[in-house]
Order: C-alpha cells, then structure tokens, then sequence
C-alpha cells in the first residue's frame, strides 16, 4: 500500500534560488508578467487562470448568459372599441366576427380591447385582457367581453377597411 504524499509547494521549494524558475532577475519584478493585477488577463479561449477563475467561481463565470438571451414574453396588442366598431365589416368578411341575431361575435383572443371610442353596436368580444373602462362601455351596449386565459400572439397584420383614414390594426385570424 502507497501512502499518499504530501506535495511541497513551489514558492518553499524555490527558497535559496536566486531568481525562481523564472530566468534573469529583472524579468518577473512587476504585476505585467501576470497578465496585469487580480483577474486582469484571465481567458476564456486560452486557458489562461481558468483553473483559478473556475475554483473561485465555478462554471458560471464563463459561457453565455441566460437573462440577455431569454426572450420577452409576448405581451396581447391594443385594439379600440372604435377601430373594432369602424372596422366590424372588414371583420366579417375575414371571418373574425359573425353576426347572430344583431350581436356580433368577434375573436381577437390576441388583443388586449381599450376604451377609446364608443361602442355602438352589441358585440360579444373574446380577448386577452380588457380595460375596465372597455368592459363597462361593452356592456351599456348590450354585449360582454370574455377574456380568455390564454393567448395565442402570432404576428399576422390585417388592415381594417373603413371610411376613417387609415390606420392599420393587426387582427389575428382564426385558427
């Protein structure tokens, strides 16, 4: 059976010698034969003090960043009460709304509704989210808002048809 034996150290091995390994005198006085001062020329590529930087640190020094490469949530897009009343019949003929019996059902589950403009007409609209102020006008209509829990965000713009001067909304069609 081999005992394991303890190792020296360099720097007490290197006791009574003139310059320690390292050549002339002169050649390792300053903090530039190190790569600079602390953790000034540690590398990734060239293996220079990675073994220390890996003692210190672990694996998580090195290697690309999971917070800058994660993606955004997607987040429901606006849509106004008055863009959905001016365009209601570009809707239709999309076949994103029907009408039955003078309500109309629109499906806009990517879209956050908004209470800009004044609903008109009675709609019962299946959205995202809605602001309270949507749902109350909404409802003095005669219609609801349901929003649903689950979004499905796709990036299909279509433009809304009307006699107001244009501005393109993005609906999403029904899958």
């Amino acid at each position: 059976m081999t005992m394991k034996v303890k190792k020296r150290r360099k720097s007490k091995r290197f006791r009574g010698s003139h310059t320690h390994g390292r050549g002339g005198k002169k050649k390792a006085r300053g903090s530039g034969h190190r790569g600079g001062v602390g953790m000034a020329g540690t590398g990734k590529r060239a293996d220079q003090r990675k073994t220390l930087v890996l003692n210190l640190f672990g694996n998580k020094y090195f290697g690309k960043t999971p917070t800058l490469r994660r993606k955004p949530s997607p987040k429901p897009q606006d849509i106004n009460i008055r863009n959905i009343v001016e365009g209601i019949d570009s809707f239709v003929k999309k076949g994103i709304a029907k009408e039955n019996k003078g309500v109309y059902e629109i499906n806009l589950k990517d879209y956050k509704i908004l209470s800009v403009g004044d609903a008109t007409i009675k709609m019962n609209i299946e959205a995202a989210a809605a602001s309270k102020s949507a749902i109350d006008k909404v409802k003095k209509a005669g219609g609801e808002i349901i929003i649903s829990k689950t979004p499905v965000i796709t990036k299909t713009p279509v433009e809304v048809s009307s006699k107001a001067p244009a501005k393109k909304v993005v609906v999403v069609a029904k899958r």
